[in-house]
């Protein structure tokens, strides 16, 4: 079993980053609708051009094709050769972050790492000689104020998303029909690759999840996933509308859930959790498996 260190805000670190550029290398670097339009930005291009580009699932993750390469990994797409990050200065939050991680429950939030040893020490021994900094200091010097609030937000989108499967199961009389293939199918996407899941929610809905039409509130990292929110459920009220059998809005409560499940993903929780807790709560309502 992996084994996580959690860590309080005054816990000290072994390092101010070195920046060595080995975390640039092998990673999985996720990132959510604001932080594709703000690496868009640093690249000068639209958010369609950088998702085209360096993205994969849809937008969700970061491409790992560089050139260059660190014990036989690939660079990030956004790493170059003897520089180092394209996008610094844009950079999203699990490279803010990094190694730490971040979660939050309700009101409180904590950090993290994983294994015994900090993992910085392995690839940057040079940080032991730098001096050390507590885990506040260390967010602080990383700019993530901004990007840990989008976050949240985006998190209370994806809720809200799940939220809207709830009503097209429970207040539809889909549940009460008896069916069991909805909830079958919410489980089966918490277990599909992020592959099968985009492609199961189709181009135009992923546009709709990655590339709002916002660039204009690109510097108003708050009102940025309020204002996409709203854009999402115009979409949706406008496709539900047109819901008329049972059938149909089984098929409209899976498209809810399977964008709340990816862009879940895109902001580091793991399907498979998301959809066994959303499961249950259904079933205490009332839904069959």
């Amino acid at each position: 079993m992996a084994i996580t260190t959690r860590l309080s805000l005054t816990d000290q670190l072994p390092l101010t980053c070195s920046r060595s550029g080995s975390c640039c290398f092998g990673k999985q670097v996720y990132i959510n609708p604001w932080e594709l339009a703000c690496l868009a930005t640093a690249k000068e291009l639209t958010p369609v051009e950088f998702r085209d580009r360096y993205c994969e699932l849809g937008g969700i993750r970061l491409r790992f094709d560089g050139e260059a390469s660190f014990k036989g990994m690939p660079a990030c797409s956004q790493y170059i050769s003897g520089f180092g990050c394209s996008v610094h200065s844009n950079r999203p939050l699990v490279c803010r972050l990094y190694p730490l991680g971040r979660q939050k429950q309700n009101d409180t939030q904590h950090y993290m790492f994983q294994g015994n040893e900090f993992p910085c020490l392995k690839d940057c021994p040079e940080v032991l000689d730098l001096p050390e900094l507590s885990v506040s200091d260390y967010i602080t010097g990383q700019a993530a104020g901004e990007f840990e609030l989008v976050q949240d937000e985006y998190l209370e989108v994806m809720q809200n998303l799940a939220d809207a499967a709830f009503v097209l199961l429970l207040e539809s009389g889909l549940a009460q029909s008896g069916d069991r293939k909805t909830l079958n199918l919410w489980q089966e996407m918490g277990r599909e690759t992020p592959e099968l899941l985009a492609a199961r929610i189709g181009k135009d809905w992923m546009d709709r999840l990655m590339l709002p039409e916002l660039t204009d509130f690109t510097d108003e990292p708050e009102s940025f996933p309020k204002r996409h929110y709203e854009l999402l459920i115009t979409e949706a009220e406008k496709f539900i509308s047109s819901l008329e059998t049972l059938s149909d809005y089984s098929r409209a409560s899976v498209l809810m859930m399977a964008l709340a499940l990816h862009l879940g993903r895109s902001l580091g929780a793991a399907p498979s959790e998301l959809s066994a807790h959303w499961i249950a709560t259904a079933k205490e309502n009332g839904a069959c498996i």
